[in-house]
């Protein structure tokens, strides 16, 4: 069904362009690749396209369609293929570039449309459903994606195989809309952008920050039952520091530079070369065995500005890292203590995950760093971990990382979206190339297996999945503000402040909105903020020995006595899961 619905996508591409060039004659065509749920196709055209002509693109194409327009495969020589793409100078260069890599040059014939294409593509234009496709967007795209380079114009479109399934998508994206974290943060006030600071550069407000240290402080506790060390390391490092892990050869473009008086250094892109020094400064004995370094820090990525998009996309990413240096024998054991790591962490916030086993591709050696031999045995040890925790998993060809493959953990949060948010990797490569080493029961010097664990991953991105997973209802414990208690006027203020010190001392996080203004406003403002409880004191309830609560969501108020919902509220937090209305 995949492939048939890759088809499906690419051959809706080359029937979008069939129909810009049928109203733009003179356009120039990039590429039109099959993306997730759909495709696009850039375009050089002498006009600023808006969303506004999509309507119009869209119908031609379905005219087109009923056609039944078939898609015709063939090869060609250099002269012939030089022919075709006559005045196209993006083909032009794409065309250079094959013939540089001695590749048989693909083109398919769709009606009286040629596009220079490897395919795959459906046989004829009936295998589409004519109410299954949609153009969703126009925006500006560089050429290969270089800044440097001319700007494009890339119109954005899903395909499915039928039309239950797009309008299911189209409602999800309604639901994403309506969530949209970028909204959510600015009104729950979270996190800002500065144009002095840089964009991609994320400033966490208190409340913000509240939220991350939660994430953080879970984090912690969990790694910290598994016998994990916390290290802190700098945010920069030398250049030789990245050539030697390989780092540098493979993210050189997106990696900050930064000049001192003498050494060049760059803003960190990762963290295990940190770790493995701290590794290195002092021997190691088997019996120090295993080594587990766990940190929460910044690394940094030079992403294009075009890529940047809000929390999702950043250039200076919190990253929950966590590096174990062990023994062969220790291996299994290490790995499944990662596994029941970021399955209670997982479950803390309701987000079930499917694994993917990610391997090299063997087609494709070249790619990666290390001998077969080191491939042969974490491919295999990783394969024995999943056996042995009975977790069914799919297998990624070539989705390993450049020196280790890896278990990923994609995250399926409320809209049915799917996030690679955790991950383990088993590495020979990097222990190898820092020649890091211990001591043997038999006095030898050997290399320990390095194992790479993100439980959270980007905190940033995950922040960004969060508040749309909740679409902003934090639960209790990660919510900024718990209680917000709301006085009716100045004289019921004292009152309000006596319950805040009770509250604080209780380890729960409570304003008092004394400003003057309506108490419907304040409840107006505090629901707005999606706060868990409210609590309005006037002269009844600062008598009383009982407390009116306002549950968020709920129009029923509550009531209950001040000692039971303190304890409530604090089991609550404590063990990070609803019990009050349970």
């Amino acid at each position: 069904m995949q492939n048939s619905l890759e088809k499906i996508r690419h051959s809706a591409s080359h029937l979008l362009a069939m129909a810009v060039l049928e109203k733009f004659p003179e356009a120039k065509l990039a590429i039109g690749p099959v993306i997730e749920n759909g495709f696009y196709y850039d375009f050089d055209v002498p006009i600023k396209l808006s969303n506004e002509i999509l309507p119009a693109l869209e119908k031609r194409m379905r005219e087109l369609a009923k056609k039944n327009i078939s898609f015709e495969r063939f090869e060609a020589e250099t002269e012939e293929a030089n022919k075709i793409i006559i005045g196209q100078p993006y083909k032009k260069e794409l065309l250079a570039e094959i013939i540089k890599d001695h590749k048989p040059i693909i083109f398919y014939r769709s009606a009286n449309f040629i596009d220079l294409c490897g395919g795959p593509h459906v046989q004829s234009t009936k295998e589409i459903d004519l109410n299954a496709f949609k153009l969703l967007s126009v925006a500006g795209a560089y050429w290969r994606g270089d800044e440097k380079k001319q700007q494009l114009q890339r119109i954005y479109g899903v395909a499915f195989a039928t039309k239950e399934e797009l309008d299911s998508y189209l409602t999800q994206q309604a639901e994403a809309l309506k969530r949209d974290h970028r909204k959510i943060g600015q009104e729950l006030d979270l996190f800002t952008f500065s144009d002095l600071v840089g964009s991609g550069l994320p400033l966490y407000t208190p409340r913000g920050t509240v939220i991350v240290t939660e994430i953080v402080n879970l984090l912690n506790s969990l790694k910290r039952a598994k016998g994990y060390e916390f290290v802190d390391i700098p945010h920069l490092g030398k250049v030789q520091l990245y050539k030697i892990s390989g780092h540098w050869d493979k993210y050189k473009d997106s990696i900050f530079r930064v000049h001192g008086h003498g050494d060049e250094f760059v803003l960190k892109p990762m963290n295990c070369p940190h770790h493995s020094q701290i590794y290195a400064s002092r021997p190691k004995s088997w019996r120090d065995l295993p080594v587990r370094y766990a940190e929460v820090t910044k690394q940094y990525r030079d992403e294009q500005a075009g890529e940047l998009l809000g929390l999702s996309r950043v250039r200076s990413i919190t990253i929950d890292d966590t590096h174990i240096y062990c023994r062969p024998d220790q291996i299994l054991d290490e790995m499944r203590g990662a596994y029941e790591i970021i399955r209670d962490f997982s479950k803390v916030f309701g987000l079930e995950y499917s694994i993917s086993l990610s391997v090299r591709d063997p087609k494709h050696k070249q790619d990666y760093l290390g001998p077969d031999a080191f491939w042969d045995e974490t491919e295999s040890l990783l394969k024995k971990l999943l056996k042995s925790i009975g977790e069914e998993y799919a297998v990624g060809l070539g989705e390993a990382s450049f020196y280790a493959p890896k278990i990923d953990f994609i995250q399926r949060d409320s809209l049915g979206r799917h996030w690679q948010l955790s991950t383990i990797q088993l590495d020979y490569v990097q222990p190898d190339r820092f020649k890091l080493e211990y001591t043997d029961e038999k006095g030898h010097k050997v290399r320990p297996a390095m194992i790479h664990i993100a439980v959270a991953g980007s905190l940033e991105r995950f922040l960004s999945i969060l508040l749309e997973h909740y679409s902003g209802n934090l639960p209790t414990w990660l919510s900024p503000v718990q209680v917000q208690i709301i006085p009716v006027g100045a004289r019921h203020e004292e009152a309000c402040k006596k319950l805040l010190k009770e509250f604080t001392l209780s380890n729960i996080r409570s304003e008092v909105d004394a400003l003057n203004e309506t108490v419907g406003n304040k409840i107006r403002k505090a629901i707005k903020m999606k706060i868990p409880y409210l609590l309005v004191i006037g002269d009844k309830e600062a008598k009383s020995k009982k407390l009116h609560i306002r549950i968020r969501g709920e129009d029923k108020v509550r009531i209950l006595t001040k000692s039971a919902f303190l304890s409530k509220l604090s089991k609550e937090i404590t063990e990070r899961k609803s019990v009050l209305l349970n």
